[in-house]
């Protein structure tokens, strides 16, 4: 990372077994179209999306996802739909106990502190993005069997815009549950 005043465009997630990977991304392949798939190595469940900041806040930014993290208990999601909005196809999830927006919300309330996020509307809601389109191709595919998908970790990232759709960097991971 550079000195000065260099912003990054950074996001927190609970990033999943590659088992859970390579089962998405084969059903990916067999049964969406109409879009642009989410490549393998950028699907995550989103925690916290903050925006360009300034690097200088990166080690905060990481300390908080870290104390969020180590406090976790094992999250246990299931898989429950397939559903569209304006522009992305997702697979939403059931969140067993409660424990993936329970972290959610304890890693939003200390950035919330840290003046470096302000939370969504919305509550949160485990999804992953398989799917980007400038129009719904309203699919309404099978769901992969995934069985209970268990995150190890949650990661900081830095997501870099080109052309070609968007490429995630994994900045610093930090193990749940301590």
């Amino acid at each position: 990372m550079s000195a000065g005043g260099e912003r990054l465009r950074l996001f927190c997630a609970l990033r999943l077994p590659g088992e859970s990977v390579e089962r998405v991304a084969a059903w990916q392949a067999r049964e969406l179209r109409g879009g642009r798939l989410v490549p393998a190595e950028n699907l995550h469940l989103t925690l916290a999306f903050l925006g360009a900041l300034p690097a200088a806040e990166l080690p905060a930014l990481a300390a908080a996802l870290g104390a969020a993290a180590a406090g976790a208990r094992e999250i246990r999601l299931s898989l429950s739909a397939y559903r569209e909005t304006r522009s992305v196809g997702m697979l939403v999830f059931d969140d067993e106990h409660g424990r993936a927006g329970a972290l959610a919300a304890t890693l939003a309330g200390s950035l919330e502190t840290l003046g470096l996020y302000r939370r969504e509307a919305r509550p949160w809601s485990p999804h992953l993005t398989v799917l980007r389109f400038a129009a719904a191709p309203r699919l309404q595919p099978p769901l992969p069997a995934l069985g209970v998908v268990s995150p190890s970790d949650a990661a900081v990232y830095s997501s870099h815009l080109r052309p070609s759709g968007a490429r995630y960097e994994v900045l610093e991971a930090k193990p749940l549950g301590g």
